[in-house]
C-alpha cells in the first residue's frame, strides 16, 4: 500500500500555503482535492496559487474542465490515483491538499456500490428540490441526519442522492457509506492546520472581501459571457453562487458579500463538524504555516515513516 501524506481542514485554515511549504521541504507534488479548482477560470473564488507558485511545486488536478462540466467523487478518484501513481514514479511525494472531505473519503476508502440511479425517483426529487429546496434538504436531516451533517444544504447533486438511495434500498446512504468504509486504499498519515475559531472567521472574512475587491465579480461574468448557464453546477460555489444571483438583479453587492461570508462561516463549521466526527483518533491538528505548521507535519512525516522517534514527532492537538 502506498504512502500517501494528506493536508485537510476547513475553508480559510490555510491548508493551500501550508502543503505548498511542505512540498518545498519533503520533495513533494501537490494533488488538489477541491471540487470546484478542477474548473478552469475559476481562479478567485477557489483560491488557485499562482502561476509563480505552481511553477516552484507542481499541482495537479487545477483547470482540467470547463466550467460546463460534471465533476464526480467518482471521476475524482481515478485522475487523483493516476496523479499519485505518476508523482510515486517520479519518485517524489504525492501530498493531497483540498477541503472536499467527501472526495478525500473516497479516495481513501473508494465508493460504495450503490444502487442503480432510478429515473422516475430522481425526476420526482428534482421536481421537489425546484419547488422548495429547503423542505428537500430538511427531509434528508430528518431520515439521515448524518448524511446531512456530512452534505450539507447546497449541495443539490448529492442530496437527492442520498434520498434516492434512502428510497431505493430502504438503508439511509450513511449505512451504506459505514458498512463500506472498512480498508483504506492507500496508507494515509492526515493532517489539517487548526485555527481558533474566532480567528477562522477572521481569515475568512478577509478573504471574502480580498476576493470581492479582487476580480471575482468580472471573473463570474467572464464565464456567464463564455456560455456557461447560470444554473451551471460549478457555479454553485460559494461566492460564484452569491454573485449569480447579484448579477441577476436579485443581492446587491453588499448582500453578495455578507451571503458570501455567512455561507463561508457556516461551511467552515461543518467541515470543522464533519473532521471531528469521521477522523477522531486518526487527524493530527498542527499549528497554521505562520506557527510552525510546515516543521511539525514533517516532523509526523518522519514519524510516520518510522525514521523518527516518537518523542521527537510533534503532534499539538488543537482544541476549541
Amino acid at each position: 500500500m502506498e504512502n500517501l501524506l494528506i493536508i485537510m481542514g476547513p475553508t480559510g485554515s490555510g491548508k493551500s500555503s501550508l502543503g505548498v511549504e511542505v512540498a518545498e521541504r519533503l520533495g513533494g507534488e501537490i494533488v488538489s482535492a477541491d471540487a470546484f479548482a478542477v474548473y478552469r477560470g475559476m481562479d478567485i473564488g477557489t483560491d488557485k496559487p499562482s502561476d509563480r507558485v505552481q511553477r516552484g511545486i507542481p499541482h495537479h488536478l487545477l483547470d482540467i474542465l470547463e466550467p460546463s462540466m460534471p465533476f464526480s467523487a467518482g471521476e475524482f478518484v481515478n485522475v487523483a490515483d493516476e496523479a499519485i501513481t505518476n508523482i510515486l514514479g517520479r519518485n517524489r511525494l504525492p501530498i493531497v491538499v483540498g477541503g472536499s472531505h467527501f472526495y478525500l473519503r473516497a479516495l481513501l476508502f473508494g465508493l460504495f456500490p450503490s444502487p442503480a440511479h432510478s429515473p422516475e425517483i430522481r425526476a420526482d426529487l428534482e421536481f421537489d428540490w425546484d419547488q422548495d429546496s429547503p423542505a428537500v434538504f430538511q427531509r434528508l436531516a430528518t431520515l439521515d441526519p448524518e448524511a446531512a451533517t456530512r452534505i450539507g444544504s447546497s449541495d443539490r447533486q448529492r442530496i437527492l442522492r442520498a434520498l434516492e438511495v434512502r428510497e431505493l434500498s430502504g438503508e439511509p446512504i450513511s449505512t451504506h457509506w459505514r458498512r463500506h468504509e472498512k480498508t483504506p486504499r492507500y496508507n494515509a498519515l492526515l493532517t489539517a492546520p487548526h485555527r481558533a475559531r474566532p480567528d477562522l472567521y477572521v481569515k475568512i472574512e478577509s478573504r471574502v472581501d480580498e476576493m470581492f475587491t479582487g476580480g471575482l465579480i468580472e471573473e463570474v461574468e467572464k464565464i456567464l459571457d463564455s456560455g456557461i448557464p447560470r444554473n451551471a453546477h460549478s457555479l454553485k460555489a460559494i461566492g460564484y453562487r452569491q454573485i449569480v444571483e447579484m448579477l441577476s438583479g436579485r443581492l446587491d453587492r453588499e448582500e453578495a458579500i455578507e451571503q458570501t461570508k455567512r455561507s463561508s462561516r457556516k461551511l467552515a463549521k461543518r467541515q470543522l463538524t464533519w473532521l471531528r466526527g469521521n477522523w477522531e483518533g486518526q487527524l493530527h491538528w498542527v499549528p497554521p504555516l505562520e506557527q510552525g505548521g510546515a516543521e511539525n507535519v514533517c516532523d509526523l512525516w518522519s514519524h510516520f515513516l518510522g525514521t523518527t522517534p516518537p518523542e521527537e514527532a510533534e503532534d499539538r492537538n488543537g482544541h476549541e
